[in-house]
């Protein structure tokens, strides 16, 4: 085994990782966190366009959007597994993985940027998704390895933050590249990241390891697990439309049970049981969906009912993203020195706070710097929240498991932003105000609270000088 493989197996600092070369490493992973989060939302705005331009549907359009966001979130576990060797014998190398996927990632942006018709643009999203899934699945652990752990809440702190702030900023992002550039313009924006990425890995990186092509077990899972997922996220994207769509949720049930019964299903619960994190990624799902079904029923509320202009209802809501993106140092620092399950648990009750401090919503007399204030402290305590979860996570993590123990809490996130739009739909539509949306919004942060608060502390598993053991395997 290579020192990069074993390296991998630990997830201890790399070699090449010192002074300021170990946070431009952290720098590649918060950047590329950013853009592959952008990437879910910034093509959105602009599916009237392409529709136009590409003289197909408005329901065939949205394909530009679905396609990328399937892929990432079908993927994510098989990408995970893949990055650990599961499947194929042979640890993965950091060094060509980063590579692989960021240089994937931007070649499909491009193939994107240039499509002549719908298929060409369907096919190149879901290519590129495939890729992102690979890149949240690496950041997380290239940001761990780049710093010793003494530092490690503050590193993972930058990833955990900018990616959700990718997420907030797409919409408003690609509405102002499609006004001065057109809709071919929202697929490249993300290049000269890309390009910064790959330089600074490749000169950082270690040349060590390999890139192993997934075995055919590796690939039938990734089948099993990605139609099984792939039917749970359109039924929730499309149900808004038509609440019919919901029971296309079904038939994601039949290929996750037969997942969950095969070697990979079992190795990923192993992962999971070993690094004693269920209720912590059950927390990221439940705040994920509290946080997304605030920032979409606050959006329709302000300028539906609220009287407020696209431009005065952007600028409301950028009091969380900015607030978030300040805390977010903060609290590696302070999971650095106090522990990172105490600020998460913090951060996570400043973020109910705020959800819950958004309830008198429907008094007519509440101006605009009164919600942006309360969306300030639900941001500071994202921030907050943010990449000290993260370290729990992947701190916990079995040797030789960090890529799945990643792919697990990037699924939970994933799945979080997905289902808390469509539940708030729901509710809003069943009691017909937007409160009730909003305090599923609160209840789900508070759930995510008291999920974190009886969550006992396991130790970490940070190994010892010699060769790590192997991660938990189902073969018993």
């Amino acid at each position: 085994m290579t020192h990069d493989a074993q390296d991998a197996s630990r997830g201890t600092t790399l070699p090449a990782a010192e002074g300021r070369s170990r946070w431009l490493l952290v720098a590649v992973a918060g950047s590329l966190s950013f853009v592959a989060m952008l990437d879910m939302n910034v093509v959105n705005v602009s599916l009237s366009e392409i529709s136009r331009d590409l003289r197909v549907s408005p329901s065939m359009a949205q394909w530009a959007a679905l396609g990328y966001q399937l892929a990432v979130v079908s993927l994510l576990l098989p990408a995970g597994r893949w990055l650990d060797g599961r499947g194929t014998g042979a640890k993965i190398g950091l060094r060509p993985a980063v590579l692989v996927s960021v240089t994937g990632f931007a070649v499909c942006g491009l193939l994107s940027a240039a499509a002549p018709w719908m298929a060409w643009l369907t096919v190149t999203r879901i290519a590129q998704g495939a890729f992102g899934s690979m890149l949240f699945v690496l950041m997380p652990v290239l940001a761990m390895r780049a710093v010793p752990p003494k530092l490690r809440a503050r590193a993972m702190s930058v990833p955990a933050t900018l990616g959700p702030l990718g997420a907030v900023t797409g919409p408003p992002v690609g509405g102002m590249l499609l006004d001065a550039f057109g809709w071919r313009a929202v697929f490249i924006v993300k290049l000269p990241v890309c390009i910064g990425a790959l330089l600074v890995a490749a000169r950082l990186l270690p040349r060590a390891g390999k890139l192993h092509a997934p075995g055919g077990r590796l690939l039938a899972d990734a089948a099993l697990v990605g139609s099984g997922l792939a039917a749970l996220l359109l039924s929730l994207s499309l149900a808004s439309e038509s609440p019919g769509w919901l029971l296309l949720a079904v038939a994601a049930l039949p290929p996750l049970a037969w997942w969950l019964r095969g070697t990979g299903g079992r190795q990923v619960c192993d992962v999971v049981r070993a690094s004693g994190t269920q209720r912590i990624n059950s927390a990221v799902f439940a705040i994920a969906a509290g946080f997304a079904s605030m920032h979409f029923v606050m959006a329709l509320r302000l300028q539906r009912e609220g009287g407020l202009s696209a431009t005065a209802t952007g600028l409301t809501m950028l009091s969380f993203p900015l607030a978030m993106g300040l805390m977010g140092p903060l609290g590696g620092r302070l999971a650095d020195r106090y522990g990172p399950q105490a600020t998460a648990l913090t951060g996570s009750a400043i973020t109910a706070l705020g959800l819950a401090l958004l309830l008198p919503l429907g008094n007519d007399s509440l101006t605009w710097g009164d919600i942006a204030w309360r969306l300030a402290i639900a941001g500071s305590g994202m921030g907050l929240y943010g990449g000290p979860v993260q370290t729990l996570v992947m701190s916990s993590a079995p040797p030789g498991a960090v890529g799945t123990a990643g792919s697990v809490v990037q699924l939970s996130r994933s799945l979080g932003f997905a289902v808390g739009p469509a539940l708030a739909t729901a509710v809003w539509g069943i009691a017909g105000a937007a409160r009730s949306a909003l305090v599923v919004s609160a209840a789900a942060a508070c759930v995510a609270v008291l999920l974190l608060s009886l969550r006992r502390p396991v130790p970490e598993h940070e190994p010892p000088g010699t060769d790590a053991a192997p991660a938990p395997s189902a073969s018993r």
